[in-house]
C-alpha cells in the first residue's frame, strides 16, 4: 500500500546544495570546545541531536519528493516515520520541561544549583524524556497500524501523521480521534501551561537579584520561552481538535517539522554569552587553520 504525498519547500543551501542543519553544529561545537561542565549545555546537547533526527524522519523524504513526479511511501516506512516523528517530538516535549526546572534551580536557588543538578539528575532526566516520548509514540502507532485502508490511499499532506490517517480509513475513527486528542493533544496543552507559569514564577523571583543578574537570567529565559512557543503553539492548533484537516495545516507542520527543529540551537546559542564566545574560538582556530 502506498500513499501519496504533495511537495513543500525545505530550506537548501544554494552554494553547496546541502540541507542547513544547525543543530548539528551546535552539537557539535558542545563536544569540541571545553565549556563549563553545567547541565544546560548537557540538555542544549541532547536537545540538539533530538531535533537533527526528528527533522532528519521528515526532510530527506520531502527533499526526494520534490525532485520526483510520483510521490509515494510504502505503508511500512509511513508507519516508522510516523513512530519516528512522535518518539522525538513527544521526547522533546518533557526535555524542554526538564530545562525549564533547570533554569528555575540556577536562577532561584544558585548556591545549590550543581548539587540538585547532578549528573544522575541529569541522565535520570534524559531517560524519563526518552521514556515519556516512546509510551506517547507507540500509543499513537497502536491507533493507527491496525486500522483497515480501502482506498484511495492518497494523504493530502507532505508526512504520514495522525489525522491525515485516521481520514483514510474506512471505519468509524471518532473514538481513536478523541485517544489522539487526549495522548497528543492534552500532553501539549498541559505543558504548555506548566512552561508558562513555571517561567513566570522564574520572572517574579528576579526582584530579588541585581540589575545584572537580571539581565543574564532574561536572556536565558527570554530564549526558552521563544523556543517553547514556537514548539507548542503549531503542535496544539494541529491536535486539540476533533478529527479533521484544513489546508493551513501542512505550512504549519512545515513550521514545527523543519523550521523550528533548525531555529531552537540557534536560538538558544545566540543568547547565551558561553556558547557565543565559544563559537568565536572555534572560529578563530578555523582561520588561523585555514591560513598554515
Amino acid at each position: 500500500m502506498a500513499f501519496v504525498t504533495p511537495l513543500c519547500l525545505y530550506g537548501v543551501d544554494p552554494g553547496t546544495g546541502t540541507a542547513r542543519r544547525p543543530e548539528l553544529g551546535v552539537m557539535l561545537l558542545l563536544c569540541s570546545m571545553h565549556l563549563s561542565p553545567s547541565p544546560i549545555f548537557f540538555f542544549l546537547a541532547c536537545l540538539s541531536l533530538m531535533d537533527a533526527v526528528y527533522s532528519t524522519a521528515i526532510s530527506p523524504k520531502l527533499l526526494i519528493d520534490l525532485l520526483s513526479d510520483r510521490k509515494t511511501i510504502s505503508f511500512p516506512a509511513c508507519m516508522i516515520q510516523l513512530f519516528i516523528e512522535h518518539l522525538l517530538a513527544a521526547a522533546e516535549v518533557f526535555l524542554l520541561v526538564v530545562m525549564a526546572y533547570d533554569r528555575y534551580v540556577a536562577i532561584c536557588k544558585p548556591l545549590h544549583y550543581l548539587t540538585i543538578m547532578n549528573r544522575k539528575v541529569c541522565i535520570l532526566s534524559l531517560v524519563v524524556s526518552w521514556a515519556g516520548g516512546f509510551s506517547h509514540s507507540v500509543i499513537q502507532l497502536v491507533s493507527v497500524y491496525n486500522l483497515p485502508f480501502c482506498g484511495p490511499n492518497v494523504i493530502d499532506h507532505f508526512l504520514c501523521d495522525m489525522y491525515p490517517l485516521l481520514e483514510l480509513a474506512c471505519t468509524d475513527t471518532y473514538l481513536i480521534g478523541l485517544t489522539v486528542v487526549a495522548n497528543g493533544g492534552t500532553i501539549c496543552v498541559v505543558v504548555f501551561i506548566l512552561l508558562l507559569l513555571s517561567y513566570g514564577i522564574i520572572l517574579t523571583s528576579l526582584k530579588t537579584h541585581s540589575q545584572e543578574g537580571r539581565r543574564k537570567a532574561l536572556s536565558t529565559c527570554s530564549s526558552h520561552i521563544t523556543v517553547v512557543v514556537l514548539f507548542f503553539v503549531p503542535c496544539i492548533f494541529v491536535y486539540v481538535r476533533p478529527v479533521s484537516t484544513f489546508p493551513i495545516d501542512k505550512p504549519i507542520s512545515v513550521f514545527f517539522t523543519v523550521i523550528t527543529p533548525m531555529l531552537n540551537p540557534l536560538i538558544y546559542t545566540l543568547r547565551n554569552s558561553e556558547m557565543k564566545n565559544a563559537m568565536k574560538k572555534l572560529w578563530c582556530r578555523k582561520l588561523n587553520t585555514d591560513r598554515i
